[in-house]
C-alpha cells in the first residue's frame, strides 16, 4: 500500500505539466483497484488550504470530492503520528512538518512508499518514494 501525496493530486487536476499525465494515469488505475493507494488527512487538508489561498475554491471542492470518490478511506491523523512527525523533524532541520507528518503516516501505519514529486522525502532514510 502506498500512500499518495498531494502533489500527484494536484498535478492530475491542475495545467498542462509534464506530471501531469502520469498523475492521472496513476490514479485512474487506483480507482480501478489496480494499485493499491490510501492517503492522509493532512492531504486533504492541503487540498482545501491551497485551493483557498490561492482564490480558486470551485477547483479546489471539485477535486476534493473527486479526490474523497476515489478514496473513501482516509488515514487520520492521530497523537502518535503527530508525535513521529515531531521526532522526525528533530533529525532533518530541512524536513517540513506537512512532509514530516506524511512520512510518519508511512511509518506508524506501516506502508510501503510513498507516491510523491517531492524529492524532500529522500532524506528521510526509512522512507521509500516512488513517482508515477
Amino acid at each position: 500500500m502506498i500512500l499518495l501525496d498531494t502533489n500527484i493530486l494536484m498535478y492530475a487536476a491542475g495545467a498542462a505539466h509534464a506530471f501531469k499525465q502520469p498523475s492521472a494515469r496513476l490514479l485512474e488505475r487506483i480507482a480501478r483497484g489496480e494499485i493499491a493507494a490510501t492517503l492522509d488527512a493532512e492531504t486533504l487538508q492541503e487540498i482545501l488550504h491551497r485551493y483557498r489561498a490561492i482564490n480558486r475554491w470551485t477547483d479546489g471542492a471539485t477535486l476534493y470530492d473527486l479526490t474523497r470518490k476515489i478514496f473513501p478511506n482516509v488515514i487520520p491523523i492521530s497523537g502518535d503520528i503527530v508525535d513521529r512527525a515531531r521526532e522526525l523533524m528533530d533529525t532533518s532541520a530541512s524536513l517540513t512538518a506537512r512532509d514530516a507528518l506524511h512520512a510518519a503516516v508511512v511509518q506508524v501505519k506501516k506502508l510501503d512508499a510513498i507516491c510523491s514529486y517531492d524529492r524532500d522525502f529522500d532524506q528521510v532514510a526509512f522512507l521509500r518514494r516512488v513517482e508515477p
